[in-house]
């Protein structure tokens, strides 16, 4: 049994509902476009003001249907699109196309009407409103006003693609056919009242003719879903490449901690994706660049590129891009180079470097395929680039003959490099299995995303730790002293310290300490204190009483706010400074980690993870987190620095994701910084802490 996505996509009939028989008009494109571009089911146009558009009977109003649609396409205004939506639920249609705009898009009244536009629906599923429709190449059904349909032929291929914005769908479309990229399905999904971004993630991962998925994002409005759909497609083998724009927007909001200006909406989405196994375009043009490579099939097992060329300037453009990208362009090995050396007849060919040069053997067929041959057999490499020179242009077929004649022979991802403009060769070549592009920098992106697809696995599975006694939390920002405490409840470690209020307090506690102390202010109301001028530190026990003095008159004059309580705590020396945070936006709440100390929004040394549902990060999830910061060799022994206590580094994370899964909503706001991380085997320490709680 189809379901109603299925005969949204593929309907056995369409009802066309303010069809015009003016197809120069946008009313009257659907019916144009369905009968241009092949669609053998039937049409049912709604007109009551005419008798027949395209030879076809027009009938005055839904009721008055033959038959029962499986979609009609709502060509109304905003005004009047939710009557036509009702007569065709109460008809039984499964699924209706609102190509009107003026709904949330424009505000509150729109929204209203959006949702006056859903009630109408009842159980009928809604693509839109604010879509440009539906192109299911791979069936010949066009359910779409986009201008860009009235090209005349458009390559059926194994890429869905999923825009929330309608004129990007028009732009892809015309865009890959000339490149000769063939597409599956188009879906522009609008507002997504109803349907959204991941069902028909969802709907193409089990779509037989769809192998790669490109998505066009402006949001993710159900972030949970889009995890399921896009975890699904990962495991089904079906990439998920994705163009989210938007990354200027200011994620960085008022917050008291470093950590929300570290993280940011662009960065949560980064995490998002990263998790789920969808490789993030940087372009609209790496959205097609990626996909194309992809859709091939093969798979990249490593880094070692060969670069066959028949021009060198073009070789070395190439060999560059994927060496600034961490490629490597190893020479031939021993045997590979001996079976090139023995292709040569005199010595215009340089076979023994990478790039391989053919450069005046270019139109020699023989040498080509020998050549081609003798890289994709070799144990040293993982991937071949081929450079189509110039030479190329009087016999375009004799290059692309030898590339296609040896492809069957390797698994091996081979990709090419068109180097003068010529874009039938280019759409030729990726048309017949060979990904070709007019940017060196393309052939690096498109290799990127291969070994990222090939590469990518399933994070562990994190697991809900028992639950932790938090009753009697007070709401609002904590002192630095109850953010402490509140760590050390879920297992964090925290430096040694006592809360004072007088000269005389602070110097008995510091000789208590036996060795060097900090002082800082106490305070909920400010939490930077280093700009307050609330932190001192290094300071002996016969110091404190008068820094302390000192202290309270500076924080005063730079606040206005006279502190009554201070912290004397013990110095932590020998130790990494780390900050770990929590974030939470629209996407979910993740945790950060990065190089910390005053400086931690100066150096931006950082990475993340976001919390499923009700559970805090796994050990091994925390273990490749500290991996991947830039500073991580600092951690690990960097020029003869201890080797830090990763161990006791991963479980700290682990506690305080727990402390933010269980807290959930309670918890705006949390941060330490710095946390220490200490030599191997003497753990870490929590040196300084916010926390903002909403009541419960």
């Amino acid at each position: 049994m189809m379901n109603a996505i299925s005969r949204l996509i593929k309907p056995r009939s369409v009802a066309v509902v303010g069809a015009s028989a003016d197809s120069s008009k946008t009313a009257g494109r659907p019916v144009a476009y369905l009968r241009k571009h092949g669609y053998t089911g039937a049409i049912y146009p709604v007109n009551p003001r005419v008798a027949s558009i395209e030879g076809l009977p027009c009938y005055p109003d839904v009721s008055s249907l033959p038959s029962v649609p499986d979609v009609g396409i709502v060509l109304l205004g905003a005004e009047r699109a939710h009557l036509a939506v009702q007569e065709l639920a109460q008809l039984g249609t499964a699924a209706a196309i609102v190509l009107a705009s003026g709904y949330s898009e424009i505000g509150a009244v729109g929204a209203q009407r959006q949702a006056r536009l859903m009630e109408a629906a009842g159980d009928m599923r809604i693509l839109g409103p604010n879509t440009i429709g539906v192109v299911n190449l791979t069936d010949h059904i066009v359910l779409s006003a986009s201008g860009a349909l009235e090209m005349g032929q458009f390559l059926a291929g194994s890429i869905g693609v999923v825009s929330q914005s309608g004129g990007i769908l028009g732009s892809l479309l015309s865009r890959t056919a000339p490149r000769g990229i063939g597409l599956s399905k188009l879906i522009s999904t609008g507002n997504e009242a109803d349907l959204d971004l991941a069902d028909y993630v969802d709907y193409l991962v089990g779509d037989e003719a769809t192998s790669v998925i490109a998505l066009y994002i402006e949001s993710v409005r159900n972030p949970e879903k889009f995890r399921v759909a896009a975890l699904k497609a990962a495991s089904a083998g079906k990439p998920v490449v994705a163009f989210k724009i938007g990354r200027s927007e200011a994620g960085a909001r008022a917050a008291v901690s470093h950590t929300g200006a570290l993280a940011g909406a662009d960065r949560m989405y980064d995490a998002l994706f990263k998790q789920v196994g969808v490789i993030r375009a940087q372009t609209l043009d790496e959205l097609l660049d990626i996909p194309a490579a992809l859709a091939t099939g093969r798979r990249l097992r490593g880094k070692r590129v060969a670069i066959l060329t028949s021009t060198g300037g073009a070789g070395t453009l190439v060999s560059d891009s994927l060496g600034v990208s961490g490629f490597e362009t190893p020479a031939p090995d021993a045997d590979t180079a001996a079976r090139l050396r023995a292709l040569q007849t005199g010595d215009h060919a340089a076979l023994d470097r990478n790039p391989i040069d053919v450069t005046l053997a270019g139109l020699r067929p023989d040498l080509l395929r020998g050549a081609i041959r003798a890289l994709l057999a070799s144990p040293n490499y993982d991937a071949l680039t081929i450079i189509v020179g110039s030479s190329s242009l009087a016999m375009p077929e004799l290059m692309a003959g030898a590339i296609l004649e040896c492809l069957p022979e390797s698994d091996k991802p081979v990709i090419a490099y068109v180097s003068p403009h010529a874009p039938e060769l280019v759409a030729s070549l990726t048309q017949r299995g060979v990904p070709a592009f007019s940017a060196a920098e393309s052939c690096t992106v498109a290799l990127a995303g291969m070994l990222h697809s090939a590469r990518w696995q399933a994070p562990a599975n994190s697991a809900p730790a028992a639950p932790v006694d938090i009753a009697g939390l007070p709401a609002g920002s904590l002192d630095e002293a109850q953010a402490k405490q509140l760590f050390a409840r879920f297992g964090v470690p925290c430096a040694s310290e006592s809360v004072v209020a007088t000269p005389a307090e602070a110097e008995r506690a510091a000789r208590a300490f036996g060795g060097r102390v900090a002082l800082k202010i106490l305070s909920g109301q400010i939490t930077h204190k280093s700009d307050a001028g609330g932190v001192a530190v290094n300071l002996e026990s016969g110091q404190v009483g008068a820094r302390l003095t000192a202290m309270k008159a500076e924080v005063q004059s730079k606040t206005g706010i006279a502190p009554q309580r201070f912290l004397v705590q013990e110095m932590v020396c020998g130790g990494t400074e780390l900050i770990l945070g929590m974030h939470r936006d629209p996407l979910g709440t993740a945790v950060l980690l990065g190089m910390g100390g005053v400086a931690a929004e100066l150096f931006k040394d950082t990475t993340m993870r976001l919390l499923s549902p009700g559970a805090g990060l796994s050990h091994d999830v925390a273990v490749g987190m500290v991996r991947e910061l830039k500073t991580w060799p600092l951690l690990d022994g960097f020029r003869g620095r201890p080797k830090a206590d990763l161990d006791a580094l991963a479980r700290a994370i682990v506690a305080f994701s727990q402390m933010a899964a269980q807290l959930g909503e309670r918890l705006v706001e949390a941060e330490i910084n710095p946390l220490f991380v200490l030599p191997a085997g003497q753990g870490v320490r929590a040196a300084d802490g916010v926390v903002v709680l909403a009541d419960a």
